[in-house]
């Protein structure tokens, strides 16, 4: 069985702020998620948002793209408010649902990542040898170049992944944002699509947010860890990131195990 043999290096200490999230709290349904979050990524960070069931990731993550309001603070992409127009092109989404298309649903790899091509900015300037070239650069970039052809319904969960990633690409996105994308994967399939991440961060100088419960994974590949559970209770090094029971007593609770649905380790 494959290994994930991965080094991480140290986060990038300067460069473009491409987020910056300010005393942002949301409230959803009456009921307050996000309290005050305060939050700065820099170019080429991997950066793993970790937290149990409810702990406000996925309200993090929506109100990071526009898609959410909230009732205080501030998002900033590439110097921004979320959705301006300076934006278009640059942040690549992955949702969890993303991969799950429907059987019924016919669309080969190629089709799917060219639709990644498309948005408000160049929808009618476009040539069709800048599209080609973009969508050729994605498939070649998630390694799934003979697969082009291939249904996306017939692939398997980590090369629908792969096709997912490859069509937040194919905008030729800086910023990627994932959420749970190991998530219904094997083994082998999770860590060739770690390697696949840690590739477009170190290789191709992208910079990612992923949310994943898998912490024995994700603190293998990301710069950085964050805790989120309404606030941050941590934000470091994955090297310096604290084992659940030192989770725990930060957060105030006897066993972080009775409140998170986490994988520690799959052994």
């Amino acid at each position: 069985m494959e290994q994930l043999q991965i080094t991480v290096e140290s986060s990038p200490l300067e460069g473009e702020t491409v987020l910056e999230v300010k005393d942002l709290s949301v409230t959803r349904s009456g009921k307050l998620v996000l309290k005050d979050i305060n939050l700065e990524i820099k170019t080429g960070e991997f950066v793993g948002l970790v937290g149990p069931n409810g702990s406000g990731k996925s309200t993090l993550m929506l109100s990071i793209l526009g898609v959410l309001k909230a009732q205080k603070g501030s998002v900033m992409i590439y110097g921004s408010p979320p959705m301006s127009r300076n934006q278009i092109g640059k942040i690549g989404w992955v949702s969890q649902a993303a991969a799950n298309l429907k059987k019924e649903i016919r669309i080969t790899v190629e089709e799917l990542v060219k639709l990644g091509t498309i948005n408000a900015k160049n929808m009618f300037f476009r040539s069709r040898k800048e599209q080609y070239s973009a969508v050729e650069n994605a498939i070649r970039m998630v390694g799934m170049q003979e697969f082009r052809n291939t249904d996306v319904s017939k692939l398997s969960g980590g090369q629908r992944q792969r096709a997912v990633i490859a069509r937040a690409l194919a905008s030729n996105a800086d910023f990627i944002l994932l959420d749970e994308p190991l998530v219904g994967i094997d083994r082998d399939a999770r860590n060739s699509l770690l390697k696949l991440l840690d590739n477009l961060c170190h290789d191709e100088g992208k910079t990612i947010l992923m949310v994943s419960h898998d912490l024995a994974a994700i603190r293998q590949t990301a710069h950085r860890m964050i805790f989120l559970e309404q606030g941050i209770w941590f934000d470091g090094s994955s090297e310096d990131f604290p084992d659940l029971n030192e989770l725990a007593n930060l957060r105030g609770i006897q066993h972080v195990h009775e409140h998170a649905d986490y994988k520690e380790d799959e052994g």
